[in-house]
Formats: C-alpha cells, structure tokens, sequence
C-alpha cells in the first residue's frame, strides 16, 4: 500500500485561512493571487526552532494543504540567517527524564515524530514550496528546506549539517531527504560526517539549490517570479506533479508509472485539462478556480 501523503492535521487555524492566522513565530503574508510567504520569525534567536515553532511549522503547513487558494509557499526568514538549527535551549531535559527506560523512550519518540511531521507537512502539502535561504542555514535548517520542492539562496548563504558536532545523527530529513537531493553519497558522508559548512558556490552544482541570487533583493524578486508563474498552471496539475514527484523519488520506475495513471484516470476528468488546452491555442492565460478547501476529517471512533 502507498504510504500516507496527507499531512497531520492542522489546527482550528486552517478554517481561516494561512495569511490570516496568527502566528507567534512565523508570519505569513499574502505576496500574490495563490502566493503565501511563510517567514521564520524568530530573529532575536537567529529563527532557530523552538518548541512552539515546530508546532507553527506542522500547522501552517497542514493548514496549508486544506487552504484551497493557496497555490505556491515562498518560505523565508527574519533578520540576518535563514535558520540557525534547533534552539536546544528552549527545551527543558527533565521533560525526558524518568524512573523508566521505556517511558523516556516513548516521550522521546512522540516529540521526535512530532517535529518530523513538521517538515513532512512541507512535503505534503499538495502546493509548491519555494525555500528562500540567506546567511545561515543549520542543522535542522538544511532539514526543513530538503523538504521543500525548490531552493534558492542568496551568494552569502552557508549551509551545515551539524547534528554530529552535538553528539545527534540527524532524523528528521539530513539523512533521509538531503541523500535523495544531492545524490552522491561520498560528498554526503562527508558533510554528515565532519559537519563543515557548505557555500553556496558548492550547494549550487550538486543540485542542493537550483538557483544563487546576488543579494536579498534579488532573491525575492526571483522566487516571487517564479512563484507568480507556478500559481497561474493548473492547480490540479501541480497537486498531481508534486504527488507523482514524491511518490517517485521512493518507488520503483513500475510501481511509479502505476500510481500515475491511477491518479490521472480520475483527474484527466477535470476541466482544467480542457481550460489549459483552450489557452494553449488562444495564446491566452487561463484561469482556474481555487481548489476545494478541504478541512481535515475527524473520527469519533
């Protein structure tokens, strides 16, 4: 059986719709018809994670999958670096500390998957996400973008994979999405084992970013050019692209195929196909309704 794309449920935020949230460590901000800004907004800390942003990130994001006019996310951060890892100080270690092994085991395991959701609510959304990094990008920080459908950064930017300096492997995405992405595995095993900083002149040519930008400026005129591009296709195409993307990337070429065209018997029905057509030979832009807004279900069983 496939494994779940649907992300964890978001809070009672989703009904309002992501841009109009309010958020204690992030901001999201409307940038265009179908574009929404998700900044990290911790920058007295250097945006790195706290407890309460982890929890923003899981439900922003899985608000963001039941949010039908949002199309494309332009993720970025507040002040002087992206992300600056896991803010371990904001943890309190006594929430792990028991009389039994197994017990802490368990506490560690649900706050583990908790933050693994986080950023596999990225992944599986259904919408575009566009990761805009400058300055810093640590540990947990080159996590959360490697789930991210593309990524760009600014000349200045610096990444690291830095759990092996804390005594941790890293577990949610480092060693599990970012092999994926650069696929080479002794340059992985390098930066996983020694934890140096990578630039950006690195990050560019195996494949960890598609694209350096001058400065600030030019990064977000660039990921707005492009996000403004992506929201005008098809929104069911782009939650079917993104799906079979996913779905590929850990499947065989056979099994791949099949999911697609189980997908496409049903949406090859939709009339955006006909509507993308039409444009297509009018040489004029199309336009397409906002996909349903589809709250998550709930059982009382």
């Amino acid at each position: 059986r496939p494994p779940s794309t649907a992300p964890s449920a978001p809070s009672s935020r989703a009904a309002m719709g992501v841009a109009d949230a309010v958020w204690q460590c992030l901001r999201a901000t409307a940038l265009a018809p179908g574009v929404v800004e998700c900044r990290l907004n911790r920058p007295g800390k250097r945006n790195s994670l706290s407890v309460e942003m982890w929890d923003e990130l899981r439900d922003f994001f899985g608000a963001v999958a039941s949010d039908g006019a949002v199309r494309v996310v332009v993720l970025t951060g507040e002040g002087d670096v992206f992300c600056a890892g896991v803010d371990f100080a904001a943890f309190n270690p006594a929430t792990f500390v028991g009389d039994d092994a197994g017990h802490n085991a368990l506490r560690i395991r649900r706050l583990g998957k908790s933050w693994q959701d986080a950023f596999s609510n990225v992944e599986r959304c259904g919408k575009v996400v566009i990761a805009c990094v400058h300055g810093a990008c640590i540990g947990a920080g080159v996590e959360l973008i490697a789930a991210a459908d593309i990524r760009f950064c600014t000349a200045d930017a610096t990444f690291a994979l830095k759990e092996v300096d804390i005594g941790l492997a890293a577990d949610v995405g480092g060693l599990q999405r970012f092999p994926k992405i650069v696929g080479n595995q002794s340059l992985v095993r390098e930066l996983a084992f020694s934890g140096r900083n990578f630039t950006a002149a690195e990050a560019l040519p195996f494949g960890f970013v598609s694209r350096v930008c001058r400065d600030r400026e030019a990064l977000s005129t660039a990921a707005l050019e492009v996000a403004r591009t992506i929201a005008m296709k098809s929104p069911i195409a782009l939650l079917g692209a993104k799906s079979f993307l996913n779905y590929t990337r850990d499947h065989t070429v056979d099994d791949s195929l099949d999911y697609a065209i189980t997908w496409n018997q049903g949406m090859l029905q939709s009339r955006e196909v006909a509507v993308s057509a039409m444009a297509l030979m009018s040489r004029k832009p199309a336009q397409f309704p906002d996909l349903p807004s589809l709250p998550p279900v709930s059982s009382k069983l």
